[in-house]
């Protein structure tokens, strides 16, 4: 598969004007597995390699292609400065499209989360504390915001591996998806993580697919 050209006209376009010479052997290997099959994707590979676009560039070529009636993709993060970051590159990124990307934790913006209720489209950025209370306090909510998700990608999923942090944000996630009546696939990143295999398991558990943990190159990339 040629990936770039599977991509979106969009993020060809986000390609060519961010100067790149070539997709990396992460994003490479990313567009097979989520254009290639049903499975959720297990990324790992190091800091700063590319892996937010290698999960979002066939993520977002996927919803412009069929774009869902509620919030597409639930990007899951550990800390509310790492949404912070990731959406200024989300947002440039989805701008051309008309994709829209909503912040939910305790510093975000009511405006934002207040337009999201009554429109849910695009991304949504929550912490795990804050799904939690999402799932509280809007429950009844829930079926029009989540009800045609199609991924949740967990970002430094290596950080909810040990502890019940971890075990409660899974939780969430089972409650969101029976709530909302969506099967959506999952998407895990991680810099770091000893054992793949096991959390690969772990990133599949209650989903009723297996986990897809494409093998790449890692080199010397420019």
């Amino acid at each position: 598969m040629n990936v770039f050209d599977r991509y979106a006209p969009f993020i060809q376009d986000y390609i060519y004007r961010s100067g790149w010479k070539a997709l990396r052997g992460v994003q490479n290997a990313a567009g097979e597995a989520v254009f290639g099959t049903e499975d959720n994707v297990l990324l790992t590979a190091s800091t700063a390699s590319g892996k937010t676009e290698a999960a979002f560039f066939p993520i977002l070529t996927l919803l412009d292609e069929d774009p869902p009636h509620s919030v597409g993709v639930l990007y899951i993060a550990p800390l509310k400065a790492l949404i912070n970051d990731q959406f200024g590159r989300l947002t440039e990124l989805c701008e051309e499209a008309g994709i829209p990307v909503t912040r939910w934790h305790g510093d975000a913006p009511q405006s934002q989360k207040r337009k999201l209720l009554r429109k849910p489209s695009g991304i949504l950025q929550i912490t795990p504390e804050s799904l939690e209370s999402l799932l509280i306090n809007k429950h009844m909510e829930i079926p029009s915001l989540f009800g045609d998700l199609r991924f949740i990608v967990i970002d430094e999923i290596h950080s909810l591996l040990r502890g019940d942090r971890g075990l409660q944000t899974f939780c969430l996630i089972e409650r969101l998806c029976k709530t909302a009546g969506c099967d959506p696939r999952r998407v895990g990143l991680s810099a770091t993580i000893g054992d793949p295999e096991a959390a690969g398991r772990f990133l599949a558990a209650g989903s009723g697919r297996r986990t897809v943990i494409p093998r790449f190159e890692g080199g010397k990339e420019v």
